[in-house]
C-alpha cells in the first residue's frame, strides 16, 4: 500500500474540506450498507452454511483499559502456544506497538502529518486517519483473503479513543467489510479496578450494549487486570441485580448527598440490562500475567456459532434475496425479449413476402 505523504499547506484552512469529505464518506458508507445485498460480484453461500476461514476479533476498549497490552499478550500467547494468528493495528496515534503487526495503519497514514496538513486536534486526526485508511481497506481485505488459509485468528487493535472507531463512518466500513467476509466478533476490554464502583460498572455495561447494538456482532466482555482486582463482584452484579442494588445502596450511604437521581437511574437500568447480561459472554483476564487468555480464546472460538446464527445468517439472506432479484429480472427480460421477437415475426408475416 502506498505511503501517505501529506503536503505542506500551512496557510490553507482545511476545516470545510474535511467536514465535506467526512459527510460525503458517511453518505457513501450508508449507501453501501443499504445496497450491500445488490452487489452482483458476490455469490451467495449455501443457505445456512457455516462460515469458514479465520475468526476476526476486534479489540475495543476505553483508553487505559489495557487493550494494547492485551494485544501484546495475545501475540505472545499465540507464539508460545502455536495458535496461528494474524495481527492488525488500526491505532494511528500509538507511539509504539509492543509487537510487529503484519498490517499497521502507521505504515500507510502519517498521523502527525494529518494533524499538520488538516490543522486538526488529536481526536480529529485519528478519525481522519481512519478515513484515509478506509479508502484503501479493500487492499487489506485482499491480503486477508489471500492469507485466510494460513491463520485461525485475525486480531485487530483499534484506537484507544473508542468513539473514533465505534461511531465513525470509517470504523463502520472497516467492521462491516471484515464481517461480510469472515466470522467477526468483538472483545470489549473492561478496566476491572476502575469498574468496581456500581456507577462506573453500569457506564461500562451501557457502552458495551451500545456497541453490540451498533455493530450487531458477537461480543465478549473481557474484564482485564484481574491480577490487580478480581472481577467476581462484577459477575455477581450481572447474575443478580439485587446484589447490584445492594452495592448501589451502600454507595449511596457513603455519599454525603445520599441517594440521588443517578442512583435511581442505575437501579432501573440494571433491570433493563438483565436480559443483555444473559447473552453477554464474559471472562476475566490479565494482560500482564496471562491469566484467562485460554478462556478468552475459547469465547472467541465459540463466537463463530453465534456469528453464523445471526450476522452471517443475515448476510446469506440478503445475498440470496439479491440473487433471487437478479434471476427474476433476467426472467422478466427474457419474457420481454421473446415477446418482442414474436411481435416482429407477426409484423413480418402480416406484410407477406417481399
Amino acid at each position: 500500500m502506498a505511503e501517505f505523504a501529506p503536503s505542506a499547506h500551512d496557510d490553507y484552512d482545511f476545516s470545510a474540506e474535511v467536514a465535506a469529505d467526512e459527510e460525503a464518506f458517511r453518505r457513501e458508507v450508508e449507501a453501501a450498507s443499504r445496497d450491500a445485498g445488490e452487489d452482483e460480484t458476490v455469490a451467495p453461500d449455501d443457505d445456512g452454511a457455516p462460515s469458514t476461514g479465520p475468526i476476526v476479533t476486534l479489540l475495543i476498549g476505553m483508553a487505559g483499559s489495557g487493550k494494547t497490552t492485551l494485544f501484546h499478550r495475545l501475540h505472545y500467547d499465540c507464539a508460545s502456544s502455536g495458535r496461528r494468528c494474524y495481527f492488525v493495528n488500526l491505532d494511528p496515534a500509538v507511539l509504539e506497538v509492543p509487537i510487529e503487526p503484519q498490517i499497521d495503519i502507521r505504515d500507510t497514514v502519517d498521523y502527525k502529518g494529518v494533524m499538520r496538513e488538516y490543522k486538526l486536534g488529536p481526536n480529529g486526526a485519528i478519525v481522519t486517519s481512519l478515513n484515509l485508511f478506509a479508502t484503501q481497506f479493500a487492499e487489506v481485505m485482499k491480503i486477508l483473503e489471500k492469507r485466510a488459509a494460513d491463520f485461525d485468528h485475525v486480531i485487530v487493535d483499534t484506537p484507544g479513543q473508542i468513539e473514533a472507531f465505534t461511531w465513525s463512518a470509517s470504523g463502520q466500513l472497516i467492521a462491516e467489510s471484515l464481517a461480510s467476509t469472515f466470522a467477526t466478533n468483538i472483545v470489549y476490554v473492561v478496566d476491572t479496578p476502575r469498574t468496581m464502583g456500581p456507577s462506573t460498572f453500569m457506564s461500562n455495561m451501557v457502552y458495551a450494549c451500545s456497541i453490540l447494538h451498533k455493530l450487531r456482532l458477537p461480543l465478549t466482555a473481557a474484564f482485564n487486570k484481574v491480577d490487580v482486582q478480581p472481577c467476581e463482584a462484577c459477575f455477581e452484579w450481572m447474575d443478580d441485580f439485587e446484589k447490584f442494588h445492594e452495592a448501589l445502596d451502600a454507595a449511596a450511604r457513603d455519599d454525603p448527598a445520599g441517594g440521588s437521581y443517578v442512583t435511581s437511574l442505575h437501579r432501573s437500568m440494571s433491570l433493563v440490562l438483565d436480559e443483555f447480561y444473559r447473552v453477554l459472554a464474559r471472562v476475566g483476564v490479565s494482560a500482564v500475567s496471562g491469566a484467562g487468555i485460554d478462556a478468552l480464546f475459547d469465547k472467541i472460538t465459540a463466537s463463530r456459532a453465534i456469528y453464523d446464527a445471526t450476522y452471517g445468517a443475515e448476510i446469506n439472506r440478503r445475498l440470496a434475496a439479491a440473487q433471487a432479484a437478479r434471476e427474476a429480472k433476467a426472467a422478466a427480460d427474457l419474457v420481454r425479449l421473446e415477446k418482442d421477437v414474436a411481435d416482429v415475426a407477426k409484423e413480418q408475416a402480416a406484410k407477406g413476402p417481399n
